[in-house]
C-alpha cells in the first residue's frame, strides 16, 4: 500500500522559493508515476508537475521555467523546487501517484486527464 507524506510548505513573499518534499513508502519508483497537484480555495485541482519511472517529466504551463520536479530514488522521496513564486501559486499542494503505464504519453496525461490512485494529505503554500 502506497503512502505519501508531504512536507516543506509555508509562507513566502512573492519572488521567493520553497522546496516541497514527498516521502513515499510501499512504492517502487520505477513502476509508478508520481507528481504534484494543487488546489486553491474555490478552484479546481490543477496538475503541477510529474515524473515517471523512466525519468520523464512534465509541467503545467503555469509553472514551466519556475518549478522543478525531481526524485531521490534511494530515499523514495519526491521534491518540487519552486522558484520565483507568485501569489497565484498559493494553494494546498498534494503529492499523488499511480502505477505507471510505460510510454511518454502517460506522464503528460498524469497531470491532465488521469486520476491518481494515491494521495498525500497536502501541505499549504502561501505566497504574498
Amino acid at each position: 500500500h502506497v503512502q505519501l507524506v508531504e512536507s516543506g510548505g509555508g509562507s513566502v513573499q512573492a519572488g521567493g522559493s520553497l522546496r516541497l518534499s514527498c516521502a513515499a513508502s510501499g512504492y517502487t519508483y520505477s513502476t509508478y508515476c508520481i507528481g504534484w497537484f494543487r488546489q486553491a480555495p474555490g478552484k479546481e485541482s490543477e496538475g503541477v508537475a510529474a515524473i515517471d519511472g523512466d525519468g520523464s517529466t512534465t509541467y503545467a504551463d503555469s509553472v514551466k521555467g519556475r518549478f522543478t520536479i525531481s526524485q531521490d530514488n534511494a530515499k523514495n522521496t519526491l521534491y518540487l523546487q519552486m522558484d520565483s513564486l507568485k501569489p497565484e501559486d498559493t494553494a494546498m499542494y498534494y503529492c499523488a501517484a499511480k502505477e505507471l503505464v510505460h510510454g511518454g504519453w502517460f506522464v503528460r496525461a498524469f497531470i491532465s486527464t488521469i486520476s491518481p490512485t494515491y494521495w498525500g494529505q497536502g501541505t499549504q503554500v502561501t505566497v504574498s
